[in-house]
């Protein structure tokens, strides 16, 4: 059995393509393992707080030694990392806004980034060592413009950030599957280009 993450970050709900293109990705998933189990993760319902100081010095302070406040400022990134280390395929929607990522989705990468537990510096290399291994990652992301080759390649820091950040905490990226170019073929042609593009590997 196959334990799928899916994970949605877009604040438009019936009308968002990266929505449509990471449904369609857990369908195909299982498709492929019939007996798998989806956990939904909406950032729109569920309330990922911008960091501030004291998520910081609670990540940073045993637990044997945290208040009760402390406890409760870092309720969302522990049940956050749970559902990660549980899965086996995370299907994250990372559609571009302004050129990134929406900010609850920056939110929940700030949440789960925890030092000796999804990631650990070694002191070997120049980047830590992930610490979330065995586990696949496909990312569904939309864009107004074509950003995937030409000369906009360069402007994507919504997929490559959200590739990095995953294989940084190590997970494995399997593929990204885009719904672009919307404003120049339209949303309905850009979304089935991106549903045709699926193959799970």
């Amino acid at each position: 059995m196959k334990k799928i993450l899916h994970i949605s970050s877009s604040p438009k709900i019936e009308k968002s393509s990266s929505r449509k293109l990471g449904k369609e990705i857990v369908r195909k998933i299982t498709e492929k393992y019939p007996d798998s189990r989806v956990q939904e993760y909406d950032l729109t319902k569920i309330q990922i707080p911008h960091l501030d100081e004291q998520h910081i010095n609670s990540f940073f302070t045993s637990p044997h030694d945290r208040s009760s406040i402390q406890n409760m400022s870092i309720r969302h990134s522990d049940l956050a990392i749970y559902q990660l280390q549980e899965a086996d395929i995370i299907v994250i929607e990372a559609p571009m806004y302004n050129f990134t990522i929406t900010s609850t989705l920056k939110a929940y990468f700030d949440s789960i980034a925890r030092s000796g537990i999804t990631f650990r510096y070694t002191g070997k290399g120049l980047l830590p060592e992930g610490l979330l291994k065995h586990k696949q990652a496909y990312i569904a992301t939309s864009s107004g413009g074509i950003y995937s080759e030409g000369e906009l390649k360069k402007y994507d820091f919504a997929t490559n950030y959200t590739r990095f950040f995953l294989e940084l905490i190590g997970i494995n990226v399997i593929d990204i599957f885009r719904s672009e170019g919307q404003a120049i073929i339209g949303e309905e042609e850009a979304l089935q280009n991106g549903i045709n593009s699926i193959v799970i590997k």
